[in-house]
């Protein structure tokens, strides 16, 4: 969900890891890869097709740390373990509302969170044994995350290379 602290965690698992980080939503504005605007939300809307092109060069060279929030268009062969971070509603409704997300998009998005919504679309695209919830709250539980996931990381690395 926005706002639960992908592009923190991933900026500095990137710096931490010597890994490439994309932020999709970043790529999309800067190559303008979009179909259309949705008023409803105030928002463009991706166009998926031309994200995934622009992605398959560099996902197939691998050490890519992907941040968007949604899952079920890209290729499962692109990714080792998905995370999906997880923000009580007290935290991520102040965090949206100091984006400025108000009415049904700021509504809709807590409630996304409520409902596990993008955990189950994770657990429905990939396989199961690669998707990972993780709490994020606070900056101590960014810490344990980052801790836990670089420990995962190395354990791969040791496991296949």
């Amino acid at each position: 969900t926005p706002g639960v602290g992908k592009t923190t965690l991933g900026k500095e698992l990137a710096s931490r890891a010597g890994m490439t980080y994309i932020n999709v939503g970043d790529m999309a504005k800067e190559g303008e890869l979009y179909e259309g605007f949705d008023e409803e939300y105030d928002c463009p809307i991706l166009d998926e097709d031309r994200v995934i092109d622009e992605l398959e060069d560099k996902m197939s060279e691998g050490g890519v740390i992907v941040d968007y929030h949604g899952c079920d268009f890209f290729p499962e062969r692109w990714f080792h373990i998905v995370f999906v971070l997880r923000t009580e509603n007290s935290f991520l409704y102040d965090r949206l509302e100091s984006r400025g997300y108000k009415g049904k998009k700021l509504q809709d998005n807590i409630q996304c969170e409520i409902f596990q919504t993008l955990y189950e679309e994770a657990m429905v695209s990939y396989r199961e044994e690669i998707v990972r919830q993780l709490p994020s709250n606070t900056p101590e539980d960014l810490e344990r995350n980052l801790d836990q996931i670089m420990q995962w990381i190395e354990q791969w690395m040791k496991d296949n290379n």
